[in-house]
């Protein structure tokens, strides 16, 4: 495998084993005291534990792993904390997105007098943020699916009002992004699925996003060329590295591809993965053709513009059955009532909050609180729109 280096969106290194690149990494943005944030599954790690040896050898390193999965503003809040106690002046984010999510609100909050909440993805909230005092980041993946190493913006859970909010300034962008297929490797065939099909939500519903954004468009249609070519040989073989490295590619597009938008897929699973704490990706992957039939009329005609790139047959319900498809072979259920207790969700509640989700506002079609409802009932009785 050939290595290369990237500048766009970011400085993004790409190929196997660059993971040992990361003192190379620190010594770039001139850190002497980083914090390695990654979460309580991997701190332990044999891999993880060698990154740390390694650094510290040459900086002097604090770490912060006390959180999980779909993190809470109190996560962030206490690794702010660790970041300050050690006078850190940099955050190396390892793991999935939530490691990733947290690392880089640590990095902007460890500047800001301000809650957290003041800086929602809303208008120019972000322009509310004292600047100067925001730390870099190196943001390595271990999954591919958020691509959160290239994103603006973190992910994180109001514990007060169970909402996931999205925390935005265009200096969540780490500085420099490792992307290692060793790292991936070892993902179980249910994540790498799952976590794939995010990717693929990601870089969809980017390009079927209405406005004008050439350069996110071409990003989000060779992001999902290379998950139709890849995802499935991954899952089959994780040891695949030019497939793992394909994933981490298209994962890191559809974050750069959907500073233009997404849509309904992610409104209807955000206040499930705060709710039920329900896997994004595989949230996202159940609501994907519910959302594709709902917004047909709006989306046909793009989606028929690259099937041909895609190698499908050029139609809408080519790329649907493909989805569909796609979705089977990775035993992803078709219906949200095979993993949630359905007698537990308030649908009235639940579609409210989807409405008030910021990736509302760019579905290719005007919704309202019964359209939300009604997809959130269709993907509970598996009939399509």
């Amino acid at each position: 495998m050939t290595n290369y280096n990237w500048n766009y969106p970011t400085n993004v290194w790409v190929g196997k084993d660059r993971a040992n690149d990361l003192e190379k990494a620190c010594v770039k943005i001139k850190t002497l005291k980083p914090l390695l944030v990654t979460d309580r599954d991997l701190i332990n790690l044999e891999f993880i534990k060698n990154l740390v040896n390694d650094l510290e050898k040459k900086f002097k390193l604090s770490t912060f792993s006390n959180f999980s999965g779909n993190p809470t503003g109190e996560n962030v809040d206490e690794g702010v904390e660790v970041f300050k106690k050690n006078s850190c002046d940099s955050v190396v984010a390892i793991g999935g997105g939530s490691a990733l999510d947290v690392g880089k609100a640590i990095a902007f909050m460890s500047g800001q007098s301000r809650p957290i909440w003041d800086f929602e993805d809303i208008g120019d909230y972000w322009k509310r943020a004292d600047e100067k005092n925001i730390s870099p980041i190196i943001a390595i993946p271990t999954t591919a699916g958020t691509g959160s190493e290239t994103g603006r913006a973190s992910a994180i859970i109001n514990s007060r009002t169970g909402i996931k909010k999205i925390i935005f300034h265009p200096k969540f962008l780490p500085s420099i992004v490792i992307l290692d297929p060793v790292l991936t490797k070892d993902l179980s065939p249910r994540l790498t699925g799952a976590t794939g099909m995010d990717a693929l939500a990601h870089n969809l519903e980017a390009f079927c996003a209405p406005g004008f954004h050439p350069m996110a468009d071409g990003i989000a249609i060779e992001g999902m060329r290379l998950i139709k070519k890849s995802l499935l040989k991954a899952v089959k073989n994780g040891n695949d590295l030019d497939a793992r490295s394909d994933l981490l590619a298209a994962a890191s597009m559809g974050s750069t591809a959907f500073q233009k938008g997404l849509g309904a897929i992610h409104s209807l699973s955000h206040p499930l993965n705060a709710q039920f704490n329900l896997h994004h990706g595989l949230s996202n992957a159940i609501f994907m053709p519910y959302v594709l039939t709902f917004n047909k009329e709006n989306i046909e005609e793009r989606i028929i513009s690259i099937c041909d790139y895609l190698n499908l047959s050029k139609s809408f319900d080519a790329f649907l059955e493909w989805v569909l498809e796609l979705r089977k072979q990775l035993n992803i259920p078709h219906k949200l009532s095979d993993v949630i207790e359905i007698n537990k969700m308030n649908l009235d509640e639940l579609s409210k909050r989807a409405l008030e989700d910021p990736s509302t506002s760019s579905n290719p079609k005007k919704l309202t609180i019964n359209d939300m409802k009604a997809m959130y009932e269709h993907s509970i009785s598996g009939d399509l729109f």
